[in-house]
């Protein structure tokens, strides 16, 4: 491949194989179909190919990003680094999933230790990934756009619904995007830190583009999931202390969370729902009006409604089965809580 030169004036240039003037913004010669940046691209695809063969498949992912943004869109090589980029997604969620259960688990016929040293381990597991969670959950709040946005936020809902339940709302919120920032972290993605919009929301700005519909599903169903985790245990206090607040603040971050499922624009709903082949989208429609029929909760004509608007929509050949489940629970969860009886 060949690529161009610079000519006398300081933003023109040439193409090297037939001197076509390009203009600044060019990826490749309108008249000969030359790479404007071939020798960058030969380079990123040498680093991409040997990060990948030492095993250090985030820094190689971001090397044939890189080289995405310098080819035309509609060139079989984008076409072909698309493909090695979702390869390597891939690999990366199934190493991430093997570090999180703690390697590859060891045939070494069955546990023979007692009861109790097995549940001890196990309760020991769960605190220190407890601990983690509450640590990184922590660690969120030390950054400045994030915690004065925050703050913000709570001012305005505070003269609205008092204290207690803005505080709660506001917390509920900042958990679901901090199980974002989780997921994109676990799989390498960069991101800025979670921004408080009074009104909207929150959202969380990715410094990198999401081209793998498994991956964005991975982080939009994050959001929810931690979200859920919330609610529930807000439930959990409720239960046990009987506060009313503690109920209602559970009931209003299920709904909040089940907002965020409508398939639409860019809800987390809708780069879960992509991800789904068309008879997964039917499951989770069917599961949907199930849940409506159980529970009453209106927010859900809402979800179906825009889940069979998105059956006449292009969708994915390739089945995802983490996501359909992550979805399906989601719905059945959040729909629960969110109708709750608030004593």
């Amino acid at each position: 491949m060949t690529h161009a030169r610079s000519t006398v004036g300081e933003d023109a240039a040439l193409c090297a194989g037939c001197e076509t003037q390009l203009a600044p913004a060019a990826l490749s010669c309108p008249a000969c179909g030359t790479l404007v940046h071939a020798d960058t691209l030969k380079t990123l695809a040498a680093g991409a190919v040997e990060l990948t063969g030492s095993g250090q498949l985030v820094d190689a992912r971001a090397a044939w990003s890189r080289a995405l943004e310098l080819l035309p869109p509609a060139s079989g090589q984008h076409a072909t680094i698309r493909a090695r980029i979702a390869e390597l997604n891939q690999r990366i969620i199934a190493e991430s999933a093997e570090r999180s259960r703690g390697g590859a688990p060891t045939n070494n016929g069955p546990d023979t230790r007692p009861w109790w040293k097995r549940g001890a381990a196990a309760a020991v597991t769960a605190l220190v990934v407890l601990l983690s969670k509450l640590k990184f959950l922590i660690l969120g709040l030390t950054k400045l756009s994030t915690l004065v946005s925050m703050f913000a936020f709570f001012g305005v809902y505070w003269s609205a619904y008092g204290w207690p339940l803005a505080a709660g709302l506001v917390l509920s919120i900042y958990i679901h995007e901090m199980g974002h920032v989780a997921m994109l972290k676990r799989l390498g993605i960069e991101a800025g830190a979670p921004v408080f919009i009074p009104g909207v929301g929150a959202l969380v700005r990715l410094k990198q583009r999401i081209d793998d519909p498994a991956v964005d599903a991975l982080v939009g169903l994050a959001g929810p999931v931690w979200g859920l985790g919330a609610a529930l245990a807000a439930y959990a206090v409720f239960r046990a202390t009987g506060g009313g607040v503690w109920a209602a603040i559970a009931q209003l971050g299920a709904f909040v969370n089940l907002f965020n499922l409508i398939p639409i624009w860019q809800l987390d709903g809708s780069r879960g729902f992509h991800a789904l082949a068309r008879w997964q989208q039917g499951v989770v429609i069917a599961a949907v009006a199930i849940a409506f029929a159980a529970t009453g909760q209106r927010m859900l004509l809402l979800v179906g409604a825009v889940g069979v608007y998105r059956l006449f929509r292009p969708a994915v050949t390739k089945p995802n089965g983490v996501a359909l489940a992550t979805f399906v629970g989601l719905i059945a969860a959040l729909s629960w809580l969110a109708t709750i009886k608030v004593a």
